[in-house]
């Protein structure tokens, strides 16, 4: 997992191939002007999802603790402040159900072993290993979620 402001973005393109475009994209994207839903920026390989709703408490979120093989999530935040639970895949001992290759989605009954608070401008970049727990909070979030193929 990586944690860092997004003006800091660019340091992390060269980390995968698909990086770069991904950020480039990120950057050209006017936030206050995209509405909610999915935006492909590059057919399946590289699409965003941009949320704007009411974060949950940690129970709920916790419920669904999850994590992804078939993309990486960079998941940035324009508005409000989002506490998230993480954990590393390989210290997870109780998947709950099988892996949905459709939905992209494994679920863990583990309980994070930290949470940190996530702020306007900043970012979080999850690979395949970090099982999170996003959307933790009280109030109004807005955000982005970009999946990158692995």
């Amino acid at each position: 997992m990586i944690l860092d402001s997004i003006d800091r973005l660019d340091a992390y393109a060269s980390l995968h191939p698909r990086f770069k475009k991904a950020i480039e994209c990120i950057v050209a994207a006017d936030y206050h002007a995209l509405q909610p839903g999915e935006i492909k920026w590059d057919g399946d390989d590289i699409r965003a999802i941009v949320i704007h709703d009411q974060l949950i408490n940690e129970k709920d979120s916790t419920d669904y603790f999850e994590c992804h093989n078939t993309y990486i999530d960079i998941q940035i935040v324009y508005e409000g402040i989002e506490r998230v639970g993480w954990k590393s895949r390989s210290n997870c001992l109780l998947p709950r159900g099988e892996y949905s290759s459709d939905k992209d989605v494994l679920f863990y009954e583990d309980a994070p072993t930290l949470f940190f608070d996530l702020k306007p401008r900043h970012f979080t970049i999850y690979f395949p290993d970090d099982v999170h727990a996003p959307m933790i909070g009280e109030g109004p979030i807005k955000k982005m979620v970009v999946k990158v193929r692995v």
